[in-house]
This record gives C-alpha cells, sequence and structure tokens, in this order.
C-alpha cells in the first residue's frame, strides 16, 4: 500500500522586483533555515533528528535543530558518476557500517553496467566519504534514527536526483517517517520527492525554477570548516540546561547561530 504524502504548499508572496526581475526570497541558508523551523513547528517532533545533506543543508538545518533542541546528524553521501562522464550519476552512495548505494537502473542499463562495475565506481568515492565523517563527527556514531522522525533538510534541490537518492538512503535506516524540508524548489521535484517520503514541506515553488542559488542573496559556498564550527556549536548547544533561567529558547538559538557570526 502506498504511503500516504503530506505536501504542505507555503505560496508566501514574491519578493519585490526590480527591473521587472524578481529580487531574492531569502537573505542566506541561516534564513531559510528559520523560516522552515516556523513551517516545522506544526509537527510532533519530540523523538526527531535533523538529518543534513553536505554542505549546503547544514546552515539551513543549524536553526531548525536549534529551535526544537534536536540532534544534527549529516548524511555523507556522493554521486556515482559513470566512466569518463562524472557528473552523469548512475547513482549514489553513503558511508556507514555498511556501504549504501542507490542505482538509477535507467542510467545502468543504457550504458551496461553491472552491479559489480557499480560497486567498484561507488567503491572510488568512500575515501572522500571517510574524510568527511572523520572531520565532522570523529569518533562520535552516527544518530540512530530507527524508529524516529527524519527531519531531511537541504537549501534547496533542482532535479532532485541526489535527495531522492538521500531519502532511500534514510530509509534503509528505519525511521518511523520522513519529512523533507526544503526552502525552495520546482514543483515537479517536489512531486517526485513525496513518493520517498511521508511530508513534504517546501516554502517556495517558483515557476520558472532557474536554480537553488538564484532565490539566496547570499549563496556562498559552504566549506568544511563552517561545517564542523556549526555541529560543534550546536553539540555545545545541547548539553546547555533548557531550564537554566538566563535565556529563552530563542536566545540560545541565536547565540549559536546568530546573524552576526563570523563568515569565513
Amino acid at each position: 500500500m502506498p504511503r500516504a504524502v503530506a505536501l504542505i504548499e507555503v505560496k508566501a508572496p514574491m519578493p519585490a522586483s526590480r527591473h521587472g526581475l524578481a529580487m531574492w526570497l531569502f537573505e542566506d541558508r541561516q534564513d531559510a533555515g528559520q523560516q522552515l523551523a516556523k513551517r516545522l513547528a506544526a509537527f510532533d517532533l519530540g523523538d526527531a533528528v535533523v538529518v543534513a545533506l553536505p554542505r549546503g543543508g547544514l546552515p539551513v538545518a543549524a536553526p531548525i535543530a536549534a529551535r526544537f533542541r534536536l540532534p544534527i546528524d549529516v548524511l555523507l553521501i556522493r554521486k556515482v558518476g559513470v566512466p569518463g562522464q562524472r557528473e552523469l550519476a548512475v547513482g549514489a552512495v553513503s558511508d556507514g557500517q555498511d556501504m549504501q548505494i542507490t542505482v538509477n537502473q535507467d542510467i545502468a542499463d543504457s550504458l551496461k553496467l553491472s552491479h559489480e562495475d557499480i560497486v567498484a565506481l561507488a567503491r572510488r568515492e568512500l575515501p572522500e566519504l571517510e574524510r568527511r565523517r572523520n572531520l565532522y563527527f570523529g569518533d562520535l556514531a552516527p544518530e540512530p534514527l530507527a524508529g524516529r522522525t527524519a527531519i531531511v533538510v537541504d537549501d534547496g534541490v533542482a532535479t532532485g536526483a541526489t535527495a531522492r537518492a538521500a531519502l532511500r538512503l534514510v530509509r534503509q535506516r528505519r525511521p518511523k517517517q520522513i519529512i523533507v524540508a526544503l526552502p525552495v524548489a520546482p514543483a515537479s521535484s517536489l512531486a517526485e520527492l513525496g513518493a520517498e517520503a511521508d511530508a513534504v514541506v517546501c516554502l517556495h515553488q517558483p515557476e520558472p525554477f532557474l536554480s537553488v542559488g538564484s532565490h539566496y542573496r547570499d549563496f556562498g559556498q559552504v566549506d568544511d570548516r563552517e561545517v564542523t564550527d556549526l555541529l560543534h556549536r550546536h553539540r555545545l548547544a545541547l548539553t546547555a540546561d533548557p531550564d537554566d533561567g538566563r535565556e529563552d529558547h530563542g536566545d540560545r538559538a541565536k547565540a549559536a547561530f546568530g546573524e552576526g557570526r563570523a563568515r569565513t
């Protein structure tokens, strides 16, 4: 029986235009995350884990995790490119105790790539996944998702190919439900993501859809240093006593991921 999918479409007014062109919808990824957190308040998130897609999903996920005092996990996923054309994805691979692979069967069939071929191609991506896992988490184990709500967050999707692969990998970890949270995406991609998730929350579905970055005033590259900094500060914020009376929850979130943080 297919899952019932709740698609929450937020039709916010488009920003004022300049010379006939729509201006950005978000100041930066943090602003997008703060707006998403308001929409996610409608869900019961008591047992949830925020699963960010690197690296651009981390600054969006951080305000969500801060608002609801939830742990953050990072789904380390790499595109598996075909030989001689690395940008054409035959699948995606994620690290973990066991290598997890999703396959675009249409591309695999058209190129006559066997399962063994794809596994060999996927193994080439494992050193970079291992490097990021060690850098981001050290000896910490991935946050368990079995029986919990997984909120999968990115800074937006265009075709949604990587996001669909990510959702399949998350589903393999047996969460109770998967909620996809996105600032912006085309309607066509959201329909396909809905087949992999239990709920999809997307703030804007602009038409025509040009690119994810065109909807942000600041869409700078997110590097490893920013990722590790966000994760470190979030862990410190989670260990603080939420009832210490010194500052409310919004103040703690602002302190951890405030607008005044230094950019590198």
